[in-house]
């Protein structure tokens, strides 16, 4: 499962870096949580979380991102921004890119400001 994680999060970075976004960081961990993706769109700080789902029989990839998970992102966003001061005065993003389907043929969307840190 990890390694079609990684699959995606590939396409994910190579879809948002040709949208002129630059990677800032890749699995940004800590004890709350993991960053898949942080990158920068202009002067705005974007969180980007990668999903995949091959069956949407609990939903599809974008539902998978519970309120607890938003709030474990938001706090390891938080500890991010903390260990990187020189971006603690930019405007920050969570972005979702979903995949749905099989690997060789997943639907992307990509849902920018998919939530709100509050």
């Amino acid at each position: 499962m990890r390694k079609a994680g990684a699959v995606f999060e590939e396409r994910a970075c190579g879809t948002l870096t040709r949208a002129g976004l630059k990677l800032l960081a890749r699995n940004y961990t800590t004890r709350y949580g993991e960053l898949d993706l942080v990158m920068r769109d202009g002067e705005t700080i974007v969180f980007a979380e990668v999903r995949h789902r091959v069956r949407a029989g609990h939903g599809d990839a974008l539902a998978s991102i519970t309120a607890t998970k938003q709030a474990r992102l938001v706090r390891t966003a938080q500890l991010w921004l903390a260990a990187h001061p020189q971006h603690a005065h930019r405007a920050c993003r969570f972005d979702v890119v979903s995949y749905d389907g099989p690997i060789d043929d997943a639907r992307m969307n990509w849902l920018r400001n998919a939530f709100d840190a509050a």
